[in-house]
């Protein structure tokens, strides 16, 4: 009970938290003079990025100050800790950059190398979701009006709909044509891409999630929404959670068949999955 009652304090700061990002990053969505730049690895960065996380470290900081910190643009605890954030200010920077409004704030809480907390929201949208373990998984503008969400229950691969953002990871791993094979057998395929993939799946409304290219930060938030709606969240090659640097999501009646066909073939160029222990 305890426990319980500690991670819904932590949960309802964390709304806090992510009501202040909101405003800030509502008002540089379409800004006229927004500023955008290239970060080494050519992936954008703008000035709502760097503002959204600020505000996060600084309200961390404040009222959280034993706590670790990780996040996209500055870093921080790479390793595990008893207690640390995790912070994507803005997933689906080129979406934002674009004047798309699908992008959102991630923000989870990771304890003794597990995910309990996570909140997405996407406020161009007008959506928000979030989860803490053991209390179920929610969306809705606001706690007042929060509903709970469950997967689906639909179990074969042939009346699947699965969600994924692009192709191009794929083939680097080289699982391209498996990743094809298993889009060939769903039902229905969109790109919906990044974090909105697995928010509807945590609805119901999409069975399969897949991307083969991803950041701890990328995840660590969703992990528990899947989960506490009643899916499974792993890795590729089968690791639970965010660690694995890359993500097969499923309403958990598909997760053994989707992985099998993605095992079922390798393309030419067989790249080794990396070690993201972060």
């Amino acid at each position: 009970m305890a426990g319980l009652t500690r991670l819904s304090d932590d949960l309802a700061f964390a709304s806090a938290i992510i009501d202040r990002v909101d405003q800030t990053t509502r008002q540089r969505f379409q800004a006229a003079d927004l500023r955008v730049e290239s970060k080494p690895d050519l992936t954008p960065v703008t000035d709502a990025d760097r503002a959204a996380e600020a505000i996060i470290r600084d309200m961390l900081t404040h009222s959280r100050s034993r706590d670790a910190i990780y996040g996209e643009e500055e870093g921080g605890t790479r390793t595990h800790a008893p207690r640390r954030w995790i912070i994507d200010p803005i997933d689906g920077t080129k979406n934002f950059v674009r004047g798309v409004p699908v992008w959102a704030t991630l923000l989870a809480l990771e304890e003794d190398g597990e995910i309990t907390l996570g909140i997405v929201s996407a406020p161009a949208l007008g959506r928000r979701w979030w989860a803490a373990k053991g209390m179920g998984a929610f969306t809705g503008r606001s706690w007042a009006n929060a509903k709970q969400i469950h997967v689906s229950d639909v179990s074969r691969v042939a009346d699947a709909s699965i969600s994924y953002s692009s192709l191009n990871g794929w083939a680097t791993r080289g699982q391209l044509r498996a990743f094809l094979r298993l889009v060939q057998g769903c039902w229905r395929s969109r790109a919906y891409g990044d974090f909105w993939s697995y928010m509807l799946l945590a609805e119901g409304a999409v069975d399969i999630a897949a991307e083969p290219e991803l950041e701890v930060y990328d995840m660590a938030a969703l992990v528990p929404i899947v989960e506490e709606a009643g899916g499974r969240f792993t890795s590729l090659h089968g690791e639970a959670g965010p660690w694995g640097g890359c993500a097969l999501a499923t309403n958990r009646h598909l997760h053994e068949q989707a992985q099998a066909i993605l095992d079922s073939v390798r393309d030419d160029i067989d790249v080794a999955p990396e070690n993201h222990d972060v």
